[in-house]
């Protein structure tokens, strides 16, 4: 049964939710689903702006079908090839045949790569900036390479200033029966997941996503509708936009220390809640203290997005880097994280690499700089050991409150 949403007049949302995916992209565990975002405009000409995944595909063509009408379907705007929004391509033209399939050069090479459908007469080929009319409204494609993959464009209607942003602005999460960002406590319950949706997903490609939003600085947005997640209007989409603008250059949100710790026997568990116990006493607030070995990486690396200061508190393992500590350096460095201070604690029994190697991985990070002088501990947290951290500490809170 069809379920759809009027966002404006002629303008209708026809996507779906899918509560019973437990990775995105096999990757990153979904607590509360993933919302497919589809958009179907009716004008003089109809338009259709990317599909969703296969997962959903009955309920999507439904939609499609319900919002029509009875009238054909004039042309299909394809923002993404990723196979969660272009999934149901084939289906839609063998619907209807004379659809005029838009997108770029890459859009068809990935089209052809993903499928043997031959849809080469309904290609209609766009670059960047050009127009399409659809009566009383204009399309203008705005191409947005490796936001986050080659052949992204967003896609403006400028007539009415809507922005559909393909996987920019998107978010985990599924639809609870609202759509906008200002008809729920966006704050609270969306907000980390769309840090973690960016951190993650877009993350690495901060330079491409400042080159869109200059791109698009003069346009007129009023609204923006990303292929995941709710709508933004309003205050929301003023703040989505700061944040983009932050996470892009990769600025902290949080002065404050996020420590993130490995441990076998909770000896360095130890040590770094007191560190945490001093920082606390110096005055450092906010702070969150993780155990890789409890949380996904995903989270992990939005908290590393969110926080000015990263404490990394490493067991030696087989003569180096705690397994899971050193994957997760391996993320920051792929994820292209920069900008950082980084504060270190080495708990090594017999010997080991694992200082050299921690300082390896943050090298490797732009613009990041070690702060205070890494704590070394032998085994367990001993007396003599205190004089060492609270100097860490000190170390670690005159850099945060004094930025």
């Amino acid at each position: 049964m069809y379920n759809t949403h009027e966002i404006t007049p002629g303008l209708h949302w026809i996507g779906g939710n899918d509560r019973r995916l437990e990775r995105f992209e096999n990757l990153f565990p979904l607590r509360f689903g993933v919302a497919y975002n589809s958009f179907l405009i009716m004008d003089e000409k109809t338009c259709l702006l990317d599909t969703v995944d296969l997962s959903i595909s009955q309920l999507f063509l439904e939609n499609v079908e319900h919002v029509l009408n009875g009238r054909t379907l004039d042309y299909l705007v394809v923002n993404h090839m990723e196979p969660d929004h272009c999934g149901n391509i084939e289906s839609i033209i063998r619907r209807y045949p004379d659809v005029r399939f838009i997108g770029n050069a890459k859009t068809f090479q990935f089209f052809e790569q993903f499928y043997g459908f031959d849809a080469r007469k309904n290609y209609q080929m766009v670059k960047d900036q050009e127009e399409l009319n659809l009566g009383s409204r204009t399309l203008r494609f705005y191409t947005a390479p490796m936001v986050h993959w080659p052949e992204v464009m967003m896609t403006l209607d400028v007539t009415n200033h809507i922005l559909f942003s393909s996987d920019s602005f998107g978010t985990f999460g599924a639809h609870n029966g609202t759509y906008f960002a200002d008809e729920m406590d966006y704050r609270r319950d969306h907000l980390d997941e769309a840090r973690r949706y960016y951190a993650n997903i877009v993350g690495k490609f901060g330079v491409p996503v400042q080159g869109i939003m200059r791109k698009l600085s003069n346009e007129v947005i009023e609204m923006i509708c990303p292929l995941h997640g709710p709508i933004y209007r309003n205050e929301e989409l003023a703040l989505i936009l700061d944040k983009y603008e932050k996470w892009s250059h990769y600025i902290p949100e949080t002065n404050s220390a996020l420590l993130i710790f490995g441990t076998m026997y909770n000896n360095t568990e130890n040590v770094v809640d007191a560190l945490a116990t001093r920082l606390g006493q110096l005055g450092v607030r906010n702070m969150r203290i993780y155990d890789v070995s409890e949380h996904d990486p995903s989270y992990l690396v939005a908290e590393a997005w969110n926080y000015s200061h990263i404490i990394i508190a490493s067991p030696t393992y087989n003569t180096g880097l705690f397994y899971k500590i050193d994957g997760l350096l391996h993320e920051f460095v792929s994820l292209n994280l920069q900008n950082r201070k980084f504060s270190l604690v080495v708990n090594s029994t017999w010997g080991g690499q694992t200082l050299e190697q921690l300082l390896e991985q943050i090298g490797k990070m732009k613009n990041t700089s070690v702060v205070g002088e890494p704590l070394l501990i032998k085994s367990t947290l001993k007396e003599h050991n205190m004089l060492e951290l609270d100097a860490l500490a000190k170390d670690i809170a005159a850099s945060i409150l004094n930025e």
